[in-house]
């Protein structure tokens, strides 16, 4: 059964209502007689947003229209998609086409096992201990069983610490955020941190200092997560043994392809895996979804979406006690997108057809 030709793309730049900030560039391609849907995140402004849209607009939309394709991983390569945000919204869309032209949930499509994806959750940095393990008591009240923390350099152990004293079983992941060096004393603290237990500390360093990353996997017997943005880079880190612990972000590594090529690598190393989605529509949530349910993501991920806002899919993507469904009923994504509500609020709108 060969996939119908790629007749449209569309894009919209939508934007929370009611002055909330969180915006998105939304993809949906055309193929006649089903749609698929994907979705960047927009946290750069408006430069970032404008150079995903041009690169659609002028490279991704018109090499899609009329491409022949068998199955989405022919498509990155034969559209020269490359690896960015806006490549990982298109390569999102053209799985979930491919998926709902042929009746399969994406997760299957994918090699998901899981029927359900254990939730985590992340904590910003505050300034004082009580607010952190306050929102902490929220994020467990809610059922997640994984946190990660936003650390930096003097605003570190002293969290780490509340955190454990508090919650002795959670798993914790501390996000350096790139912001230590291999002085002596942050050194220090990263190997202090050890001795509380964490699942991972990660993006310790500089992303292309993976040299450095493996002189600390070395010191310490708490699991290290390189910022892996490519698959060149993990597989070079995977041969430096620079880590243990991959954070799969569908828009860092340009989509499902990549991203399911990264966590089998990972998983074949024997690495701790988890996931997070992107953007504030639901659409990159829902694709995160598909992926955590790969064997293996070990590690509770970052899938579901803010309870209270407006709901552009159908179920939401919410968590329930800390558990996320993963949809097996319906083909694609496995969710309905409220495409009028998503027109209605684009600030921005692009078609190419044939």
């Amino acid at each position: 059964m060969r996939v119908p030709r790629i007749q449209g793309c569309d894009a919209f730049r939508v934007a929370m209502p009611r002055g909330r900030r969180p915006e998105s560039v939304l993809v949906r391609l055309d193929g006649g007689d089903a749609v698929g849907w994907g979705e960047m995140a927009v946290p750069g402004g408006a430069a970032k947003a404008g150079r995903a849209w041009a690169d659609i607009e002028e490279r991704m939309g018109p090499a899609l229209i009329g491409l022949d394709w068998d199955r989405p991983e022919d498509v990155s390569a034969a559209a020269d998609l490359g690896a960015n945000e806006a490549a990982a919204a298109v390569d999102t869309a053209c799985w979930d086409l491919w998926c709902r032209t042929r009746g399969l949930p994406l997760a299957h499509a994918l090699g998901g096992t899981r029927t359900s994806i254990v939730t985590g959750a992340r904590i910003s940095p505050e300034p004082a201990l009580d607010t952190i393990t306050g929102r902490v008591n929220q994020a467990v009240g809610a059922g997640h069983t994984r946190v990660t923390l936003d650390i930096r350099p003097g605003w570190d152990i002293e969290p780490v610490r509340a955190i454990r004293q508090a919650y002795p079983a959670l798993a914790l992941v501390a996000d350096a955020g790139h912001a230590y060096s291999e002085s002596a004393e942050h050194l220090a603290v990263l190997e202090a941190l050890a001795a509380y237990d964490l699942a991972a500390i990660e993006r310790p360093f500089p992303a292309r200092d993976l040299a450095a990353h493996t002189r600390l996997q070395l010191r310490t017997g708490t699991a290290i997560a390189p910022d892996v943005g490519d698959l060149e880079t993990l597989d070079a880190a995977l041969r430096l043994d620079a880590g243990r612990a991959l954070h799969l972000r569908l828009d860092r590594l340009g989509g499902l392809t990549a991203a399911r090529s990264a966590h089998d690598l990972a998983y074949a190393a024997g690495w701790d895996v988890w996931c997070s989605g992107c953007g504030a529509f639901g659409i990159g949530q829902a694709a995160a979804v598909a992926l955590a349910a790969l064997p293996g993501c070990t590690l509770p991920s970052d899938v579901s979406d803010p309870a209270g806002g407006p709901v552009f899919v159908t179920p939401p993507v919410r968590s329930s006690g800390g558990v996320v469904g993963v949809p097996l009923t319906q083909p694609g994504l496995g969710h309905e997108i409220d495409e009028e509500r998503i027109e209605r609020l684009a600030t921005r709108r692009m078609r190419l057809s044939t």
